[in-house]
């Protein structure tokens, strides 16, 4: 099917029934349960999906486990893991316009936002597929008698625990690590938005993926979550998703010792100095903050500016949030929904909060009137201070807090003054500030002169409160793995001959 633009795009030209992906087959859940997925645009049920419990963890761990004693991903030459994982993405892409129909009833996205994450959720299968042969060892030089190596080993079975803001994509980039380290993947999808995260399932299944290597199923974060999280087979565990969820898994994982990658969300700050393109931060911000509604973790949140360019920022920031249209992604509006009535409820009230701590609203602050959807207006908040919790906390929605400062240390110091330390971003022409600036910011991320530059290879963490473990990168590949080391003494002593 190709999607071409909204004309006759409906939500009946969706499936209505959604199974799991359990050791190589299609199934329904044990306990015959389901879970309805809403239309965020419309607030009408869209589809219906196999509810997993915990005996469906169990099904799926176990036959990860098989997968990964058998060591056939690991005894395959790593250049074919790579032409495997190639043909996963090929499979993804020639899938593209189902996929984007999929992110745009059930996550509210626009088509081309959908298409763009199936395109995306490809590219990590192949840069990873590229990385899959160049993950290597090394020598150790201990004299004569001895020679010492490292392999890099996989550490088994994976548990994947991933958001409904970017399902397909942060799937696919764990996904792909996985696979290219030989590990093998038990992946919860969200149940909010979980029906791309099944185009993984399709693409792995089409390209001959061992049965067992890749499972993904869906279901509450209170059974299936935890039953994964907390099961004995488990090695590994990637998550993203909220600080509190994360912290419970920690807990978890603590019992049991498990390595973990945590992608823990942010308050990013974007800092202007006072030579800084105006235009270019303007737009730069609009991107930063309203892409996806605002629910990206690492979103420009906040904006802080020198005094003197106050005003202008501000006026531009209101004018540039009204121009923007708001509604369903089917219509290819700028502002789509959030995903849910209770995250649009979330959003509005620290609006009005904010509003009532003394902040402005020059822009927005308020759910959509006219919209039947989970809609909030693009909202610009001026007059923020530090203290404010709309200056503190996550939002996760297309909310901007302008705050001011009158020198570059305060500016620096408000930019680190969260818990979080996911992103910061640097808006100068002077090339010396930037480096400056960006060494001193608390980030794992650093953009300058615009927010989200990067891509599949530029690596992404957090510090602080926003986690730890990188995903993205050559780097990401070191959190699969872990280090054997192979000692051996090579003769009978004394540094003579062997035998001898």
């Amino acid at each position: 099917m190709f999607i071409g633009g909204s004309v006759g795009i409906m939500a009946q030209d969706l499936k209505k029934y959604w199974k799991n992906y359990i050791d190589g087959q299609w199934v329904d859940s044990l306990s015959g349960e389901s879970i309805v997925i809403e239309n965020p645009a419309t607030a009408q049920p869209l589809a219906e999906v196999a509810r997993a419990t915990e005996q469906d963890v169990d099904m799926a761990v176990a036959a990860a486990r098989r997968c990964f004693n058998s060591r056939e991903l690991y005894n395959m030459r790593p250049t074919n893991r790579g032409v495997l994982m190639f043909e996963i993405a090929r499979h993804l892409t020639e899938m593209a316009d189902e996929i984007a129909l999929a992110e745009c009833l059930d996550n509210g996205k626009t088509l081309t936002g959908g298409k763009n994450e199936a395109l995306a959720a490809a590219r990590y299968f192949t840069y990873y597929g590229g990385l899959a042969d160049k993950l290597e060892g090394r020598m150790i030089p201990l004299g004569a008698d001895y020679v010492d190596y490292t392999i890099p080993t996989p550490f088994g079975v994976s548990a994947q625990i991933v958001p409904w803001n970017f399902p397909l994509q942060i799937a696919a980039r764990s996904v792909a690590c996985a696979l290219a380290t030989a590990n093998t993947v038990v992946l919860k999808s969200p149940e909010l938005s979980p029906l791309s995260t099944y185009f993984i399932a399709e693409a792995c299944d089409r390209a001959g993926v061992p049965k067992g290597a890749v499972n993904i199923l869906c279901g509450y974060g209170h059974d299936c979550g935890a039953s994964l999280v907390a099961h004995s087979d488990v090695d590994h565990i990637v998550f993203t998703g909220s600080l509190k969820t994360g912290q419970s898994i920690l807990r978890a994982a603590v019992e049991r010792v498990l390595p973990c990658i945590m992608e823990l969300g942010g308050k990013s700050a974007g800092v202007v100095f006072e030579d800084a393109d105006v235009d270019q931060v303007i737009n730069s911000s609009a991107a930063g903050i309203f892409s996806n509604a605002g629910q990206v973790c690492s979103a420009q949140s906040r904006l802080i500016v020198p005094t003197k360019l106050r005003d202008e920022i501000v006026e531009k920031l209101a004018a540039k949030a009204k121009s923007l249209s708001v509604g369903p992604g089917i219509d290819g509006n700028d502002i789509t929904p959030v995903i849910s009535g209770p995250q649009a409820e979330k959003i509005e009230g620290m609006c009005l909060a904010a509003v009532q701590a003394g902040a402005e609203a020059v822009a927005g602050g308020r759910k959509s009137a006219e919209l039947a959807g989970h809609f909030i207006e693009p909202t610009v908040f001026a007059n923020v201070t530090a203290d404010m919790t709309i200056a503190k906390e996550e939002v996760f929605g297309p909310v901007l807090s302008v705050l001011t400062y009158d020198d570059v240390d305060e500016a620096i110091s408000l930019a680190n003054g969260t818990d979080y330390g996911l992103c910061a971003g640097v808006y100068t022409k002077d090339l010396a500030m930037a480096h400056w600036a960006a060494d001193q910011l608390i980030a794992g991320q650093v953009f300058v002169n615009e927010w989200f530059a990067g891509g599949v290879e530029t690596p992404f963490g957090g510090t602080k409160r926003s986690g730890y473990g990188r995903e993205k990168g050559q780097e990401a590949l070191q959190n699969y793995v872990q280090t054997k080391n192979v000692g051996i003494r090579i003769t009978s002593g004394g540094g003579g001959r062997p035998g001898g």
